[in-house]
């Protein structure tokens, strides 16, 4: 029987050197997309799959991401008196509990999970990378928890990639696939493209089991000369089962300047109240 999960990890220590100047003072996971900032779309996301508990690993710089989730008195007040309650409840805190550890060293994905160790516990749990957007409904970590309930295990995000990209990212090598989930026999982080066991790439969404600590808390190096979460998880297999979803949705690698873009326009387009201006905005620029 799969294990219940009611905590997610939010790994947002990074700099954001790709948003420079923009991300100089402003944590890149606080940059709108459209009116609401990144981070928030994945605590939702979370909270819609049932999370109650979320941790956010942050660094220097980062308290006004932590603010957003807390109450701000003055300016709820001042709504409640101007009676525009549409703008009061978009800026009440998520329901659930906040909490926030700071990651002292920028040593990787699998260092900023290991920070979380306490917080878990003996308990499997989510993690949820902000720069990754879903479009999706239901939410990419619903979705999730569907395959997971069937299987049980670490189960992954996945999508197909095309194989000059295998590079970016962890991959599957895949023993099973029925076009929806793939068990995986082995991961491999950032492959040579000529040498990836697959194109289907892991992208930032997880349920993991507590396991993985045995693994992280060995602090063993890999690609980029970073503590690889991909390493920890491939040692996993064979102990734990492992598998791939191919959720149902639109993934917006808001990492870089043109997915950011691309993500503020898909958003943008999916709303009743900006739509149709969008679309007539965008026939002055072909």
């Amino acid at each position: 029987m799969a294990k219940p999960i009611h905590k997610a990890i939010f790994p947002v220590a990074g700099r954001g050197t790709r948003f420079l100047p923009a991300a100089k003072v402003l944590a890149k996971e606080m940059f709108p997309i459209v009116d609401k900032p990144l981070i928030q779309y994945a605590v939702e996301e979370a909270r819609d799959a049932g999370i109650g508990e979320f941790l956010f690993i942050t660094s220097r710089g980062k308290a006004a991401l932590v603010d957003h989730f807390d109450h701000a008195v003055e300016l709820e007040q001042a709504l409640r008196e101007r009676g525009d309650e549409k703008a009061l409840q978009s800026v009440l805190p998520p329901s659930g509990r906040i909490f926030s550890t700071r990651q002292q060293e920028p040593l990787g994905l699998g260092h900023a999970v290991l920070c979380a160790r306490e917080f878990v516990g003996d308990e499997a749990f989510a993690v949820l990378l902000a720069d990754d957007l879903i479009l999706a409904e239901p939410g990419c970590l619903k979705q999730m928890m569907g395959a997971y309930e069937e299987v049980g295990g670490n189960v992954v995000a996945c999508e197909d990639v095309p194989r000059e990209l295998t590079c970016r990212y962890g991959i599957l090598d895949v023993a099973k696939d029925d076009g929806r989930l793939a068990r995986a026999r082995g991961l491999v982080e950032k492959p040579d493209p000529a040498e990836a066991p697959s194109t289907l790439s892991i992208i930032g969404r997880y349920i993991l089991q507590p396991e993985i600590f045995r693994y992280l808390e060995r602090r063993e190096v890999g690609a980029g000369n970073e503590i690889q979460l991909t390493d920890s998880l491939a040692r996993t297999i064979g102990e734990i089962p492992f598998h791939g979803l191919r959720f149902q949705g639109k993934r917006f690698d808001c990492g870089n300047n043109l997915g950011f873009l691309e993500a503020n326009l898909a958003f943008a387009l999916e709303r009743q109240d900006l739509g149709p201006r969008v679309r007539e905005m965008l026939k002055g620029y072909r």
